[in-house]
């Protein structure tokens, strides 16, 4: 037992000093996950903050600059043009001038006082239609806010119902809250499952495979000697991403560290299962590489990172399961946004298990397969 130990611990001491050898693949390795995180948490965002829009204002009455200046003051909306005519309109959305113009009606003000309805058209691009549908909603939000003041300044009846949001867990409902905590599964799966597919494509390229086949180690040995360096390093690049989700963003940390670094490293050793039964199929660092990316992609497009799982069609909610990006990111959410403790975690840890087993107990396969 203690030979055994002492193996593994030669072959990951290698295995280290072969990925950090290089000083441009200690750069490869450290460097990209925290650039991509300032990347994403910055670029890859839902929240508008420079939405502009056109007026075509019929009414010129005090209401409607009332309700004009809640939208310019709203920090949101940005204004490019006043428009003098209806025809001027489809000049303005077709050349991309405005995402939404504004259309108030002559009696607006009129209406308002008599106590009835007044419409005001909103037009929007729907070419972008997540931006335009995000943009009404800060619009219908500006409107629901103007008719509850109106009301109360001109004693006039209240809606029956009103509507009072809070978001739990996010309360500004920024993007970036959600993004950046699920990058910290997914930039490290990209690295990890990479780092351990090359691992024995890098030893058959060179040549060097052979020679480890003649040594000592059982076909067990060199598998864990090959997956524990790729968990080290996926786990020292998940807390950078945490430190930069903590200190740049300055998201607040609700959970426990001892429960997030537990779920994560339950799904590294899904991830280096997979990464290894990579490995086992492929001869060279170029064909390790190509399969890599076809798998990091459809794992990213299934693990609700971008779309909601609940969106997708049944089939394809059923292929999530077996893809253990979608339990990390849920875990890394969950753990840093909410706090949930790893009792209430079994629904992501089980998954993760049960894939950490069959692809470790596979590659293990086709290691003792290929060396026979």
């Amino acid at each position: 037992m203690l030979a055994s130990l002492l193996r593994i611990l030669a072959l990951i001491r290698k295995e280290m000093l072969a990925i950090l050898s290089d000083p441009r693949s200690r750069a490869t390795i450290f460097l990209p996950p925290v650039l991509q995180c300032l990347v994403f948490g910055y670029a890859a965002t839902y929240d508008l903050s420079n939405v502009s829009y056109a007026v075509l204002d019929q009414d010129h009455s005090a209401a409607s600059h009332e309700l004009l200046a809640r939208l310019d003051g709203s920090g949101v909306f940005v204004r490019v043009a006043n428009l003098a005519r209806a025809a001027d309109i489809a000049a303005v959305i077709d050349q991309r001038e405005a995402l939404l113009v504004i259309q108030i009606g002559q009696d607006f003000e009129r209406r308002l006082q008599a106590g009835r309805s007044a419409d005001v058209q909103v037009i929007a691009d729907g070419r972008n239609s997540n931006t335009a549908g995000t943009a009404l909603g800060y619009v219908n939000a500006i409107v629901v806010s103007f008719n509850a003041t109106w009301a109360e300044a001109h004693g006039q009846a209240a809606p029956p119902l009103q509507i009072t949001s809070r978001a739990w867990y996010n309360p500004n409902l920024e993007t970036r809250w959600n993004m950046v905590p699920a990058l910290i599964g997914t930039l490290t799966m990209l690295q990890t499952l990479l780092l351990t597919a090359m691992s024995v494509a890098r030893e058959r390229e060179q040549g060097t495979f052979d020679q480890l086949l003649v040594t000592p180690f059982r076909p067990v040995e060199i598998m864990i000697g090959k997956a524990i360096p790729s968990m080290i390093i996926g786990t020292i690049q998940a807390s950078s991403i945490l430190l930069v989700a903590q200190l740049w963003f300055q998201i607040p940390f609700e959970g426990s560290y001892l429960t997030l670094f537990t779920g994560l490293g339950l799904f590294l050793l899904a991830a280096v299962g997979v990464g290894l039964l990579l490995s086992s199929v492929v001869t060279t660092m170029q064909q390790a590489l190509l399969y890599s990316f076809v798998l990091v992609m459809p794992f990213t497009l299934l693990s609700g990172l971008a779309v909601p799982l609940s969106n997708m069609p049944p089939i394809f909610q059923y292929l999530t399961l077996a893809n253990p990006l979608r339990f990390a990111i849920d875990i890394a959410q969950r753990v840093y946004l909410e706090g949930i403790g790893l009792d209430r975690l079994g629904p992501d840890l089980l998954p993760l298990a049960i894939t950490a087993l069959i692809t470790l107990s596979g590659a293990a396969w086709m290691f003792r397969h290929g060396i026979e």
